[in-house]
């Protein structure tokens, strides 16, 4: 399981939620929680961000150059 699936996973039963009740409030198939939480490579990321959602969990990218990249695309 990759440590993304787990976070999934947690956070899911931290909720008291079953794989297919998070799937409903995310409006997602059950199979999609599934693979999240087994590390499946290939979900799209737009149902990743839904099940994130249901869940109030927030998706954020970091690098070392982050900072320069907000500032560059604010500009643009």
């Amino acid at each position: 399981m990759s440590k993304l699936g787990a976070h999934i996973r947690w956070h899911r039963s931290r909720s008291g939620l079953t794989q297919a009740e998070l799937a409903d409030l995310a409006g997602v198939g059950k199979t999609a929680v599934f693979d999240i939480e087994h590390g499946k490579s290939t979900v799209q990321l737009d149902t990743l961000h839904r099940i994130c959602r249901a869940l109030n969990m927030t998706l954020r990218l970091e690098s070392p150059l982050m900072d320069q990249c907000r500032k560059e695309v604010e500009r643009a």
